[in-house]
């Protein structure tokens, strides 16, 4: 059906040039732009950039189903590699082609990585688990204690999953990959190469614990978007107030070029002191990667909680702004701490997206490891979250524990690349309207007041590491013996 809705991928002409491949793994060399004219549609009026993603994206979580040891591991690490070289020379890069992203969690490296038998030019020969990991300096400095860029995943205060769900899930998968491409059919390719069971496929070395699909866009260029098509088509309650133009379910645009880091802003070594891993770490160019998944409540957002369009303006964006009725994008001025608790004293409410910015943006301009000079606004993460009818994966190897149905339902696949977890933990505090300095709004992180938290519902999280595309395969594992 997506496919059919936004139409045949772009391709490169025959005969193009390859695109040479970043070391990043996470990122999309050529990404789509258009310019917006604020109600969805790329236009030569338009006047607010955005990114336009690939418009699938799916999410493989496993467990390893290798023995631990350096032998089996290495021969692991080769046959993985080969299988992921072959479907880049088989692909261009996204959003037309077909983009691999392989995320390590900490239970692969604590488990299969206990300690380093070989010495390197990036460890000394008995380094152990976690002493290999990217440090993240300036929150060990912070706590005077060392603090790694990679930590286990946490919940936070507006955390609250649907009404006999349980608590949130915070998993302990090994891996996990994030496949994007605006064809369905380069996604079922790569999926099958990396974990079918056939010769030349990967498969054998992984247990698979979840299937999460997804889907974002589609309306840019006319027509109906993809959130709205595909919530019809599944009978979601609340689907018929999704704008028709939006591309997610709440309404509103969420890519605009300037709110998202661009490539390497996000990586562990790119800013000065955020982490150790310049200027010759072994995870230079990769990044984290939190994943998430959480319900949202369409009939609650369009209808009982927030009933007209300026309310949804207010508690998406933040209170006291106002845009013409039918806005998709919408570019507001940016907000500083002291003016988000300035309108949380003025209004008893503050926005999602303005109590996340003082924390998402350098307050300063800054020089950055390369030489670039990024100036004060500069976003610090890049968002690569879509929406889902999953409820809550496709699939699941834990239907009980996952209270897996296969009745659809409206939700979000979330995940953002950060060059630390706790760069990640600060953003997610203040969406809850929680700031670093201990200052806090006067009321629940689930009242109305808090932006958009009471009509979403987390139901899992975990955090991964990135690495760069060189070590993506068992990274560490040439160092065992």
């Amino acid at each position: 059906m997506v496919d059919a809705l936004v139409g045949p991928p772009e391709r490169p002409p025959i005969g193009t040039a390859p695109q040479p491949l970043r070391p990043e793994q996470y990122a999309i060399p050529n990404p789509r732009l258009i310019m917006d004219d604020g109600f969805g549609l790329a236009s030569s009026k338009g006047k607010i950039p955005v990114l336009i993603p690939p418009f699938h994206n799916h999410i493989v979580t496993a467990k390893l189903n290798v023995p631990a040891g350096a032998k089996s591991l290495q021969e692991a690490q080769r046959h993985l590699e080969s299988v992921l070289q072959r479907l880049e020379q088989q692909f261009p890069p996204p959003p037309s082609g077909l983009g691999v992203v392989v995320a390590w969690g900490l239970p692969y490296f604590e488990h299969y990585i206990p300690r380093l038998g070989k010495s390197s030019s990036y460890f000394r020969a008995g380094t152990s688990y976690p002493a290999y990991l990217p440090v993240d300096l300036m929150t060990s400095k912070q706590r005077g204690r060392t603090v790694y860029a990679l930590q286990e995943s946490r919940t936070f205060p507006s955390d609250e999953p649907p009404p006999g769900f349980g608590p949130v899930r915070l998993e302990q998968n090994d891996v996990a990959v994030l496949l994007r491409s605006d064809s369905l059919d380069h996604i079922m390719t790569a999926t099958n190469a990396i974990f079918g069971t056939g010769n030349n496929q990967a498969g054998g070395l992984f247990k698979v614990t979840s299937i999460r699909r997804g889907f974002t866009g589609g309306a840019h260029t006319g027509g109906q978007g993809l959130a709205s098509k595909l919530a019809l088509a599944a009978g979601i309650p609340g689907a018929d107030m999704i704008p028709r133009k939006s591309p997610i379910f709440l309404g509103f645009t969420t890519t605009i070029r300037d709110a998202e880091s661009s490539v390497p802003v996000s990586n562990f070594e790119t800013l000065p002191g955020w982490t150790d891993q310049w200027p010759n770490g072994y995870f230079k160019h990769g990044t984290i990667m939190p994943l998430s998944h959480l319900f949202q409540d369409l009939v609650a957002w369009y209808s009982k909680i927030f009933p007209t369009f300026d309310a949804r303006i207010h508690a998406m964006f933040r209170p006291g702004v106002s845009f013409a009725p039918g806005t998709v994008t919408a570019d507001p001025p940016e907000q500083n701490e002291a003016d988000v608790l300035t309108g949380v004293q003025k209004y008893h409410a503050y926005g999602h997206n303005g109590s996340m910015q003082p924390v998402n943006r350098l307050q300063e301009q800054t020089t950055g490891n390369y030489g670039h000079v990024y100036p004060v606004n500069t976003a610090i993460t890049n968002r690569g979250d879509f929406a889902t009818l999953d409820n809550p994966f496709h699939y699941t190897s834990d239907p009980a524990g996952d209270h897996f149905s296969d009745q659809k339902a409206a939700g979000l696949h979330f995940l953002l690349f950060a060059p630390t977890t706790e760069t990640f933990n600060r953003v997610r505090l203040a969406m809850d309207g929680e700031f670093p300095d201990g200052r806090r709004a006067p009321f629940s992180s689930r009242s109305s007041g808090a932006g958009l938290n009471s009509v979403v519902h987390t139901t899992h999280r975990q955090n991964f590491l990135i690495p760069p595309r060189s070590h993506r395969s068992f990274p560490l594992t040439e160092f065992l013996d």
